[in-house]
């Protein structure tokens, strides 16, 4: 009697996530980080208008001046709303992760880029993690944490739950057995 069970001699059998191409993130993150901008810029922009009123009542500025430090928070908020609708759309296509049978790689960055090397040798667990827009979007991060002091937690944040939790099976080390 024979037994296909695979040994830990053999090769794991590839799996559609482990095919080692690149894979841009979820399109739908695009619109959660412009939600989570839009957010985070509003509550600077109540934060900096505060500081415009105090500086427009309490400074010492001629009364026909006193609409300065307005005109000043006007142009300070709109371009950070501006840079919260517009980096979403430049990480999303500048970012990437891709797959094989020695581990993971992400490449990301807005303006500067980066790109992290994590071999399946080096990985000690993985976390899969939503929070309540990524829920509402479908969406989820995957943590990965690694046995070094550089790089311990790798995020790769703005794919498909699903995705998410079929990457984190096949990073986890599967011809070791577990220690604990």
């Amino acid at each position: 009697m024979t037994t296909n069970l695979p040994t830990s001699a053999a090769p794991l059998p590839t799996s559609p996530v482990t095919d080692g191409r690149d894979h841009p993130l979820d399109p739908r993150s695009v619109t959660v980080e412009r939600i989570v901008g839009a957010v985070v810029g509003a509550c600077i922009a109540a934060v900096l208008f505060s500081g415009a009123y105090v500086w427009s009542t309490h400074a010492p500025i001629p009364d026909d001046f006193r609409f300065v430090p307005y005109v000043i928070w006007g142009i300070l908020v709109a371009g950070l709303l501006g840079w919260c609708l517009i980096r979403p759309a430049i990480v999303f296509r500048h970012a990437s992760y891709r797959v094989d049978d020695q581990g993971i790689e992400i490449r990301g960055g807005a303006l500067w880029r980066s790109t992290v090397n994590v071999p399946r040798s080096r990985v000690q667990h993985t976390d899969v993690t939503q929070g309540p827009l990524e829920r509402r979007y479908g969406l989820g991060s995957l943590a990965i944490h690694t046995a070094g002091v550089a790089h311990a937690r790798v995020v790769l944040a703005g794919i498909a739950h699903a995705r998410a939790l079929a990457l984190r099976d096949a990073l986890l080390p599967h011809d070791r057995p577990d220690v604990v």
